[in-house]
């Protein structure tokens, strides 16, 4: 654990997560200036040496021979190794090349699962090459090489560093790619200020490009959001740009102020997206009324994370080819800004659901690392003094954990999941209205039906709150209350049964409503009380309840019989209610404790 400012402790993965962040920022900077292939390769290797903290790590491509060969590294000591130059198609990057997709080997030496090369074999046992993890550099499409993390010893790969290298070697093609699209804006320099003596214009169009990556860069390094780099796209595009979520829901919808654009229409926009996604590229087409949209693909490796949406008007002419490459990397930039804001929304619900967990297993009575933490957080832990559980039969705990987590931070208090159930402490000086207002909020974002239900804390005593609330919000979905928020107070017909310290009293009127019953099913193993449970439900209805309980008619009627010779006839013709109620009450109080 990393310490913080106050006193507390931040888990190590999330400093781990930070520093990871700060290192891929640090990459897409070093992408911008567009300079030697050899520099930046040598700083992505660096980078992913540093980060992924591996013993060494090592980048390849394949030649013009077909051969893949070592162009930068980080901690190898054989000076033969980083001259290393093998087949394309055998070792571990013949099959990162020819997958296209990460691989790695616990022990390469000894490893049947690759095809091995007698020369490279030789400088594996000279630099003492173990484990060895390989992810593919593509380039528009083309696998072009390969970057690799390597140990002294036997280990296996973890899919976090797998997912981090990658980002790398995303991040590695980019750079790859820059410097040859450099190299050809160049040569085509050249090219035509013999020609066309339009060296000046092409000039521009390169230097634009290169000063919205920069501008692009600085967004994300002054922690700006997705809205501001949509933004800058659309002052320096012109027309409107607009990112998508991974469902293809517009989130940010920003017009260039000086060029804007009508709305652009939605017809054929999922068809687009998918295109984008599935070709890497970027799509261009036409749309009504003379608007042109391109559309690139946001995502990491193979997870979507969205799509960016650039229309303008047809009269503005064609895109060129700078135009959408600057639409293509603003991707890789807005990619990072959501995994950013990912991470760091995970870390805080990991670690607001830790803190809830531990007021609750630590209760009553607050701890000085408790109260430095939470006050870190800025929540004053003295005024957490409501316990809501949500349930919703649509919705896992988990999954609904997360949605009171975007309502909680309005609240400052803690929200997550405990004992599998979705829970938050948060201040209140009305508790109804506070449980209504969470119930509100829940169900717009839910869409449907969801149930919320509060108990008000004594004493820091969060676990008695939480077991009053869990066990009241199992009765509410016995009794078909399934979308309502209340506290436990609405309930309180039925304290007997959510309420442990009243279970003496519940445990005498069950003893004489229905202990008769209760005592013959535990001597005989019958099922008596189920059976008069059923009954009842149906309204007296023999053939219904025999249905129900998949009895035969004669079988039920024998059990009701029985039922006679222990509470005597008279149970089905006098006042009923106690056992009815103490049935009723028997059945909550086991759904209740489930």
């Amino acid at each position: 654990m990393a310490g913080d400012p106050d006193g507390g402790a931040v888990p190590c993965s999330l400093a781990r997560r930070q520093r990871e962040l700060a290192s891929l920022y640090e990459t897409a900077k070093s992408l911008t200036a567009l300079g030697e292939l050899d520099d930046v390769l040598r700083s992505i290797v660096r980078h992913a040496h540093d980060l992924i903290r591996t013993d060494f790590a090592y980048l390849s491509l394949v030649g013009t021979d077909g051969r893949l060969a070592v162009r930068a590294s980080e901690g190898t000591v054989s000076a033969a190794f980083l001259a290393a130059c093998i087949p394309a198609d055998v070792g571990l990057g013949g099959k990162v090349l020819a997958s296209r997709g990460p691989h790695w080997v616990r022990r390469y030496a000894g490893s049947h699962l690759i095809a091995h090369d007698p020369d490279f074999d030789r400088l594996v046992t000279t630099e003492g090459l173990v484990a060895l993890l390989g992810v593919p550099l593509i380039v528009r499409g083309e696998a072009v090489g390969a970057l690799f993390a390597a140990d002294r010893s036997e280990r296996a790969f973890q899919a976090d560093e797998i997912a981090l290298l990658r980002a790398f070697a995303d991040h590695a093609a980019v750079a790859l790619d820059n410097a040859r699209l450099y190299e050809a804006s160049r040569t085509a320099l050249r090219e035509l200020r013999v020609a066309y003596g339009r060296i000046e214009e092409h000039m521009a169009a390169v230097e634009r490009a290169q000063a919205i990556h920069e501008a692009l860069t600085a967004v994300v390094l002054r922690g700006g959001a997705p809205g501001d780099v949509t933004q800058l796209l659309a002052d320096q595009l012109g027309g409107s740009v607009t990112l998508l979520d991974r469902a293809g829901t517009s989130l940010v919808r920003r017009e260039s102020a000086s060029n804007p654009c009508r709305t652009p229409s939605e017809t054929g926009l999922a068809d687009a997206v998918e295109d984008a996604h599935r070709s890497g590229r970027c799509v261009t087409s036409a749309g009504p009324a003379g608007a042109v949209r391109s559309v690139a693909a946001i995502q990491a490796g193979d997870s979507r994370l969205g799509g960016l949406v650039w229309s303008r008007e047809a009269v503005a002419g064609a895109p060129d080819d700078t135009d959408l490459r600057t639409l293509e990397r603003a991707t890789h930039i807005l990619g990072l800004l959501i995994l950013k804001e990912r991470a760091v929304a995970e870390a805080g619900e990991r670690l607001s659901g830790e803190l809830l967990t531990e007021l609750m297993v630590g209760s009553p009575g607050i701890s000085p690392s408790q109260r430095a933490r939470t006050r870190a957080r800025d929540i004053d832990v003295e005024r957490l003094d409501l316990v809501l559980v949500a349930e919703s039969a649509a919705m896992s705990p988990t999954d609904l954990s997360r949605r009171l987590h975007d309502i909680v931070g309005d609240l400052r208090g803690l929200a997550g999941e405990h004992l599998g159930r979705a829970t938050m402490i948060v201040p209140s000086t009305d508790d109804e209205h506070t449980v209504e207002e969470v119930h509100r909020r829940l169900r717009r974002a839910l869409g449907g039906p969801v149930a919320v239900v509060g108990e008000r804390v004594v004493h820091h005593d969060w676990a008695r709150a939480f077991s009053l609330a869990a066990r009241c919000a199992a009765v509410m979905r016995d009794i078909g209350h399934t979308d309502l928020g209340a506290t436990t107070g609405r309930y309180a017909l039925y304290a007997l049964v959510f309420d442990t310290e009243r279970s003496g009293e519940l445990d005498r009127f069950l003893r004489d409503s229905i202990g008769p019953l209760l005592e013959y099913d535990r001597r005989r193993g019958t099922e008596l009380v189920a059976t008069l449970s059923a009954y009842y439900d149906h309204r007296a209805n023999v053939a219904a309840t025999a249905r129900a309980l998949y009895v035969h008619v004669n079988t039920l009627l024998k059990r009701l019989d029985r039922a006679d010779s222990v509470l005597g006839p008279e149970w089905r013709r006098e006042n009923d209610l106690e056992l009815r109620l103490g049935l009723r009450l028997h059945r909550l109080r086991a759904i209740a404790s489930a």
